[in-house]
């Protein structure tokens, strides 16, 4: 559950510097991991680490001036990354850098280490750690089961407050209702029963902007406050347009889960789908730029981001199929229009063996 956080100037600097230590932290375990070659003794668990830490706030008056608590969650986190890595389900922790992974976390119990309030019917207050009471934007009741919550500070400048809670899934309709969804470019989610429905994109003037500030970055010389402040302004911009994919997502997914007890989707292999053509020097790609907007154009549709969320808000009542010859029926009348459908990409297939609508 992320909220937007508000925090004043003054609380806005004591996070940032909360960020700086957690990054820090997290940043001399990276380096002690990366010194260690098989063979040698194993590298510093986390107690090494959080004994090597209590010295290091001993010795170093900055350090010792943050919190230890949000400083020991760090290399929690990232032993917890590096046993993922170790089981093969995760990539190896690397480095986080200033302005990019600006965040922390903090994990106890609520009423002790932490706690919310509520002031008025749209504002809240968090209580952070040598911080105070910093409010955000309530717009929705926070359980009592969370146990831990996460601050963060995107490139755009948006602070936020995310609480570790799992809301539970949606139930159908009960009506042995279902439906296919075809994730397309053009379409982002075409329905079996002839809906169609499509992230909204970014507005004229703001594609204009971005353009104009795209062209200012290329000529503003690195290192420089000038190159700083475009490069927040192009976040911004891209904040928006990833506010509303994430809007159109969240939106679609629970009129799904709620409209549909059985949900098919295309199992779609996206992160081969998205791959680079740029090949290697001695066998270089073809249709480069090409096939590169067309990843930015998937990327843009949300796929991957609409069949996580379905699988979360109707967990067991989503299906997966395979994604060949899934658009070539119609859904009106059942016609299998075969290869012919690739030239209108207007089919769509019938729920009995998936669906879609491509336009």
């Amino acid at each position: 559950m992320r909220f937007r956080l508000q925090p004043t100037p003054a609380q806005e600097a004591a996070l940032l510097e909360h960020c700086a230590h957690a990054r820090y932290v997290w940043n001399l375990a990276v380096e002690q991991h990366l010194h260690w070659r098989p063979g040698w003794a194993s590298a510093p668990g986390y107690a090494e680490q959080s004994r090597q830490l209590t010295e290091a706030r001993r010795e170093f008056a900055w350090l010792a001036a943050g919190s230890q608590t949000m400083q020991q969650q760090a290399l929690r986190d990232f032993a917890q990354a590096m046993a993922h890595f170790f089981a093969g389900t995760h990539r190896r922790p690397t480095w986080r850098k200033a302005g990019v992974h600006e965040g922390f976390r903090i994990v106890g119990r609520r009423g002790a280490h932490w706690d919310v309030r509520r002031l008025t019917r749209n504002v809240g207050e968090v209580q952070v750690p040598k911080v105070g009471w910093v409010r955000f934007r309530w717009s929705r009741d926070i359980p009592d089961e969370a146990k831990s919550f996460r601050v963060n500070r995107d490139r755009a400048g948006r602070w936020h407050v995310a609480f570790a809670v799992v809301p539970p899934a949606i139930e159908g309709p009960g009506t042995g209702a279902v439906v296919g969804v075809d994730r397309g470019v053009a379409v982002s989610a075409a329905l079996s029963t002839g809906e169609m429905s499509s992230v909204p994109g970014p507005r004229e003037t703001e594609a204009k902007r971005l353009r104009r500030l795209q062209r200012r970055l290329a000529r503003a010389a690195r290192g420089s406050n000038r190159r700083k402040r475009i490069k927040t302004a192009i976040a911004r911009l891209k904040a928006r347009q990833t506010g509303r994919r994430k809007d159109w997502v969240e939106k679609t997914s629970t009129d799904l889960a709620r409209r549909f007890d059985l949900i098919r989707v295309e199992d779609l292999k996206i992160k081969n789908m998205v791959r680079s053509a740029r090949g290697t020097i001695a066998a270089p790609g073809v249709n480069v730029r090409a096939k590169a907007g067309l990843n930015r154009s998937i990327h843009a549709a949300g796929w991957g981001q609409l069949a996580s969320r379905l699988e979360h808000k109707a967990a067991g009542r989503i299906e997966k199929i395979h994604p060949a010859y899934t658009s070539q029926t119609c859904h009106a009348c059942g016609h299998c229009a075969g290869k012919t459908v690739r030239a209108k990409r207007s089919f769509a297939v019938a729920p009995a063996g998936m669906s879609i609508t491509r336009m």
